[in-house]
């Protein structure tokens, strides 16, 4: 399975390091968010992960709502606990850190699966700048330049069937609501397959520290982005067989 190298499994849980977070995002997801850098003082394990381990351990419904409840730091060993409507993703302290809620026919199709996941983690990796940027600007704000925060509050999926040949994401609607410092964005898509609409998924982000627009500092922003992306591409295609443990912070 594709997602073997991000993770591992001890004692029966799920562990991801910093480093298995790290190339998921960039090299997946297209996400080059710093907080998912390995060195990162604040460092989080990115949601789309999260995500794509739970459809494949439990399978693909036709309705699921993922809530994201926490940040997860590196190495933090993870239980999945069933509920009546769902399971949560929780660590051995009982902190939960994704709730899941789903519904109605279910398939362990594993390529389906795979196929779902990349077409959702490819939209993803298409927030920044692609869909953010004339977002933010549109409405005269902007996150902090010098913290660019960007998270998941929640995302969910409703499928008319599990027929979803060649499975793609196209994005129908894009808001952004502005509450004091925060930003509280709403992205819908329809779920393609074949050309044909076959489901709609929408995902709310949450976007810190709103301040009004500032083109130069967007522009400076979107230069470090691209540098980080190259950066990245040159850290991956490198030997990466090192412990990079020491230098791992999680916040």
């Amino acid at each position: 399975m594709f997602l073997d190298r991000f993770h591992t499994i001890e004692d029966g849980q799920i562990v991801i390091s910093a480093l298995q977070a790290s190339q998921f995002a960039k090299e997946i997801a297209g996400d080059f968010n710093p907080i998912h850098d390995p060195d990162a003082r604040r460092f989080c394990v990115p949601g789309d992960l999260l995500f794509a381990i739970v459809l494949a351990r439990f399978g693909l419904s036709e309705n699921m709502t993922f809530r994201f409840r926490s940040l997860l730091g590196e190495g933090v060993p993870l239980r999945f606990v069933e509920t009546d409507d769902g399971l949560n993703v929780c660590d051995g302290a009982g902190k939960v850190y994704i709730e899941v809620a789903r519904s109605g026919a279910c398939t362990q199709d594993k390529q389906l699966i795979e196929d779902i996941t990349r077409a959702y983690v490819a939209a993803s990796g298409k927030n920044f700048p692609h869909t953010l940027k004339p977002l933010m600007e549109s409405n005269g704000v902007m996150f902090n330049p010098d913290r660019p925060m960007v998270m998941y509050e929640s995302m969910s999926l409703a499928l008319d069937n599990l027929n979803l040949p060649s499975p793609d994401l196209e994005l129908n609607n894009a808001t952004l609501e502005a509450a004091g410092k925060r930003g509280n964005v709403l992205l819908e898509y329809r779920l393609m397959a074949d050309n044909k609409p076959v489901g709609e998924v929408t995902k709310r982000l949450v976007l810190s520290g709103l301040r009004p627009y500032c083109p130069e500092a967007m522009a400076g922003v979107i230069e470090e982005f691209y540098r980080l992306k190259a950066r990245g591409a040159d850290y991956f295609n490198k030997d990466n067989s090192g412990d990079h443990s020491d230098a791992n912070q999680a916040g």
